[in-house]
């Protein structure tokens, strides 16, 4: 704030209502200081950098608190999981039954491995289970990982060189982006990864092959939907129990791909 923005902020903080007629009881409106368009984009912008600020810190706390508390958390920690998604997975392999020995299995977006760590115990020894982060990972034993974006080719390649000569059975995405908490950031952003997956999809799967991926209800689910259909058989929706209530997540099941 410069010298003459100063004294127009100190004029105006000590001004008080007053009136021209005489004897008149009324309130009037002082006459307002002219601030320059400077001081007031400064001034409303730190202002609102110290709401979201507030916001941010509250709703930190508040997720911190209900994350700890969480009973999926507390499950993993005590049965040595890697995180609270196993759950989901388990949940919904239990009702679609997706995995069997001998199958070939690629998790997209796997770190930390939780749903990878899951799936190789139901593949035996002819299964094959591939995981794909860009994040590195830990170990998984049977599980062969691939740290890159398998939207390289290097990484693609790579991919495709494990399955050879054939195709696989299974294409896992839990992926999801950086929550901002903007419906309208997020939601394109969580589609985009989605779209990546289908179309990774189409590319690796034998016919007759399945995709579970996660999606978030709001706007492009239903075009999302409809692709989905145009390129496999069967496509339900799984909203599973370890899936917070409040989440728009949701699972999108699709099998009986056609190439």
């Amino acid at each position: 704030m410069n010298a003459n923005e100063r004294r127009c902020f100190e004029s105006f903080a000590a001004s008080t209502p007053s009136c021209e007629n005489a004897g008149c009881s009324l309130l009037a409106v002082p006459q307002l200081p002219v601030f320059s368009l400077a001081f007031i984009c400064v001034h409303l912008r730190t202002e609102f950098t110290n709401l979201i600020r507030m916001a941010r810190s509250k709703s930190s706390k508040s997720w911190l608190k209900e994350h700890f508390d969480d009973e999926y958390v507390l499950r993993a920690q005590q049965e040595g999981y890697r995180s609270r998604a196993i759950y989901k997975l388990m949940e919904i392999e239990k009702k679609d039954r997706l995995l069997r020995p001998g199958m070939t299995v690629i998790d997209l977006g796997a770190a930390p491995g939780g749903w990878s760590e899951y799936a190789v115990r139901k593949l035996g020894d002819k299964g094959r289970m591939i995981a794909l982060d860009i994040l590195p990972m830990q170990p998984i034993p049977d599980v062969e990982i691939i740290e890159g974006d398998f939207r390289e080719d290097a990484v693609l390649d790579k991919l495709m060189e494990l399955i050879r000569p054939d195709r696989a059975d299974l294409v896992f995405s839990d992926m999801a982006p950086n929550m901002s908490g903007v419906g309208a950031v997020d939601i394109p952003r969580s589609y985009l990864l989605a779209e990546l997956a289908l179309d990774l999809a189409q590319q690796v799967l034998k016919p007759g092959g399945a995709l579970l991926v996660k999606l978030f209800q709001g706007d492009g689910f239903d075009d999302y939907h409809k692709d989905l259909k145009s390129h496999f058989n069967k496509v339900v929706m799984r909203k599973p129990k370890a899936s917070r209530a409040r989440s728009r997540e949701i699972y999108a099941l699709a099998t009986g791909f056609e190439l």
